[in-house]
């Protein structure tokens, strides 16, 4: 065992010295008077004693990952009061979350563990009293863990583990990985309880094996910076300290290796102001190393955002996701994070909705379909099943629950055959909402709410859909495909709920027996209760007690025998805003096959209650195919 004392001091940069350095991006906007927040000051200095430690053996477990749990110890290290032990080692993890180190803070006649912490952020212990008590640690991830991703990162991951006896009756647990994909991953555990004077910690693992050493981390300059949570939009009067708590960064070092930086450890600011309406400029400064040394130059990141009044309209989007038939129709697919969609895109202040049936194995509340919302390079923020549960660092700030008076076995089973609407919002502040409605092969409608899932990145916002011991049939075609269906209230789409202020988008291939002007698609407004206010066509016609206040218009000179035979195969898109005022709006835009564009309006339809209104689309001798 080595000892070293080591000394860390931190303090800021006067705002002079800190923008002569910078050359970097977003500079250029200094052209300002320096901010208050820029001046000189001092922080206190902190001194970390710390005690570097390779344990005995310094290679644990067989190279072929076969060692079982619980089979295999490091020698006990005993701690002393107000110091901290580090070790450097090399994981090389094995194929499930639990599959990596293990580390264990016991007594030194082993009879009381305090904890047993894993890499996978849990643990167990008399020091560590369940998820459900007041008394248990906190546990903690930094980075915005994607747990696929990290696993397969943990094979030959580079890992720091700083054990401190806090002097004070509990200890923290600090372990930063580099995992094999360069990226840096962080795990905390602290305030565990533990008798301070009789404090020993060992390694141990499972399907895995270990290598200590004394590698060093080399330290590094950041070079980079990316910038998340920031909202396209603000309203005016919002807590100063609200907005700044969702934003964080990630900075890339000299090495490649990238960090997640919290609020709290950048220096942010707001230009010119943050007080008024109008165009804004975020500028985010980060001064520190890798280790957390200061740096000879700063990176600076920037974004423009709005202080508004208030907030855009928000829009709604009807997607398909690819493959149409998501998982083994045995409902076979396990583990949840192997079989997924492809990634979809959620631009700020829009809702993404998806329509699928679901099938479930029934065995378990979980087997059944998965929602996870990230950014483009996988990146995962929450994951959410259709039961009530979730998990990732976004999900920890979110509202959840179903109000439908569930009985768990009677919707386990009702859920094999399901029709599935799922909205998926980017509210654009660094915050994200899922809502679900699910109705049963028993008839009944169950619905499951996340709100205020945050980490989230607006301008880098997406989401896909996986199974569990279950899968997914996504809806694309409405209609028999040799358009034989007529109109009679019985081929319908799953029903679209549209909030006030909010404009859906669907996009379809309309495919016309081209006999009659009606063998086209068809537009129902109506409400939850399956009631229709109006029935609007594609051919300036319709009918309900909704659509006789409407304006019809079409503004292409249309000639009545060429767009019929245009509109087998034309590419649609149907927008319809629920004004708020108890009215609705349609507007088609069809290209034919012909290429010409056609346009149908249907402006002022009533449909009475803006809070209860619903889209769905029918066919007559047609078939649409969604995209």
């Amino acid at each position: 065992m080595k000892h070293l004392i080591k000394t860390a001091t931190t303090f800021c940069l006067s705002a002079i010295g800190m923008l002569a350095m910078m050359s970097c991006e977003g500079a250029d906007l200094y052209k300002v008077s320096a901010p208050d927040w820029l001046a000189d000051k001092e922080l206190p200095e902190e001194v970390l004693n710390i005690v570097d430690v390779i344990p005995n053996p310094a290679k644990l477990g067989t190279a072929d990952n076969t060692t079982g749990f619980w089979t295999v110890f490091t020698d006990d290290v005993k701690t002393e009061p107000g110091m901290t032990y580090q070790l450097k080692f090399v994981n090389y993890g094995g194929n499930s979350n639990w599959k990596n180190f293990v580390i264990v803070l016991r007594s030194e006649d082993k009879a009381t563990e305090y904890a047993v912490l894993r890499a996978d952020n849990w643990g167990w212990g008399t020091g560590y009293t369940g998820e459900e008590s007041d008394s248990h640690f906190t546990k903690m991830t930094e980075d915005k863990r994607d747990w696929a991703t990290w696993l397969k990162a943990m094979s030959m991951a580079k890992c720091t583990a700083l054990i401190t006896n806090k002097d004070n009756g509990k200890a923290d647990v600090k372990i930063t990985m580099i995992g094999a994909d360069n990226v840096t991953y962080t795990q905390e555990y602290t305030d565990i309880i533990v008798d301070t004077d009789n404090l020993y910690f060992c390694f141990t693992l499972e399907g895995c094996h270990l290598e200590f050493g004394d590698f060093d981390i080399e330290d590094s300059e950041p070079v980079a910076m990316t910038l998340n949570g920031v909202p396209s939009e603000v309203v005016v009067g919002t807590d100063y300290e609200e907005f700044i708590s969702n934003i964080s960064a990630v900075v890339t070092f000299g090495e490649g290796v990238n960090k997640d930086i919290k609020p709290e450890e950048l220096q942010i600011e707001v230009i010119p102001d943050f007080e008024t309406v109008g165009q804004k400029t975020l500028v985010v400064i980060y001064n520190k190393t890798y280790l957390g040394n200061n740096c000879s130059k700063p990176v600076v990141a920037s974004k423009i955002f709005n202080v508004v009044k208030e907030l855009s309209v928000f829009t709604e989007t009807f997607v398909v996701p690819a493959p149409l038939t998501l998982g083994a129709i045995d409902n076979t697919s396990a583990p949840w994070y192997e079989t997924h969609t492809d990634h979809i895109k959620v631009a700020p202040m829009e809702t993404k909705v998806v329509s699928f049936t679901s099938y479930t194995a029934g065995v378990n509340n979980w087997d059944n379909f998965l929602i996870r919302l990230g950014n483009a390079a996988w990146a995962s923020s929450a994951v959410v099943r259709a039961d009530d549960f979730g998990w990732d660092s976004g999900y920890d700030a979110c509202t959840h629950g179903c109000e439908d008076g569930r009985d768990w076995a009677a919707w386990l089973q009702a859920m094999n055959g399901a029709k599935v609407t799922a909205y998926i919002t980017n509210n654009g502040d660094g915050k994200g909402d899922i809502k679900l409605t699910m109705v049963g092969n028993d008839g009944k409608t169950y619905t499951q709410e996340y709100i205020g899932i945050n980490q989230l990145d607006p301008d880098d916002f997406y989401f896909d859909i996986l199974v569990e011991n279950a899968h997914v049939v996504f809806d694309q075609i409405l209609g028999a495909t040799d358009n034989s269906n007529v109109w009679d209230n019985q081929v319908m789409s799953q029903m679209i709920r549209v909030t006030a202020h909010q404009a859906a988008t669907f996009n379809f291939t309309n495919n016309s027996a081209a006999v009659n002007n009606w063998d086209n698609f068809m537009i129902v407004l109506g409400n939850s209760a399956g009631e229709q206010k109006a029935v609007c066509r594609a051919d300036n016609w319709g009918w309900g007690t909704g659509f006789d206040s409407c304006t019809k218009t079409m503004e292409d000179g249309r000639n009545w025998d060429e767009w019929r035979a245009a509109m087998n195969g034309a590419k649609v898109t149907v927008t319809v805003i629920n004004n708020g005022d108890g009215s609705a709006d349609v507007k088609a835009v069809m290209v034919g096959n012909n290429s010409k564009t056609y346009t149908q309006d249907y402006t002022g339809v009533t449909v009475d209650n803006p809070d209860d209104f619903y889209v769905r689309f029918s066919v007559d001798a047609c078939h649409l195919v969604f995209e």
